[in-house]
């Protein structure tokens, strides 16, 4: 069973997300510390720079690098230490509309993935190079089987990424399904 998401502090009664961030919670069997599963934040990007390079005609390569800044106040005492870093791989659509000949809109959805983290007061990450390339690996296993299975289910309808379907794989802990079919609007 999942630990509430608030405790209260002994001397004020008042909330301490820093003692909830910290406890262990449970996922399908899993132990974790952190933000509870189901719990979202708001970020705001600053003015960052995206460069891409052609690589074939439909295959470009990309680098993203910015400052993100929370929507609101991080309650005090809450989340990982200041210097934590994380490795993510980010899988998305990627939606652009040319508005003129130098500006476009664009929107983006879709999953990241926790691959590694290293904590502020340690040299090394969570996991070895060739760990972290195995759970990528795995992780996009996954995305093509939820395409296959897709494709299988329905007459090749346009997809998007969903995290909020749950189907268990392969003997390993439940992973979140990735496909379904993009809603009209």
């Amino acid at each position: 069973m999942a630990a509430k998401s608030k405790r209260t502090t002994k001397k004020s009664g008042e909330s301490d997300a820093g003692v909830s961030y910290d406890e262990f919670k449970s996922y399908e069997g899993r132990r974790y510390t952190g933000m509870k599963v189901g719990r979202s934040h708001k970020w705001y990007y600053d003015k960052g720079e995206w460069k891409e390079k052609k690589i074939t005609p439909d295959l470009w390569q990309i680098s993203y690098a910015v400052t993100k800044r929370r929507a609101g106040r991080a309650p005090e005492g809450s989340g990982v230490p200041v210097g934590t870093e994380y490795h993510w791989y980010v899988l998305a659509h990627q939606n652009v509309s040319k508005l003129n000949a130098n500006d476009y809109t664009t929107s983006m959805s879709g999953l990241k993935f926790k691959i590694a983290y290293k904590s502020a007061n340690k040299d090394k990450w969570s996991a070895t190079p060739q760990t972290q390339r195995k759970r990528m690996i795995s992780f996009l296993r996954d995305v093509i089987e939820d395409l296959e299975k897709e494709q299988e289910e329905s007459a090749a309808a346009p997809v998007q990424l969903d995290a909020n379907r749950l189907t268990a794989r392969r003997g390993q802990r439940t992973r979140t399904p990735l496909l379904v079919k993009r809603r009209a609007g």
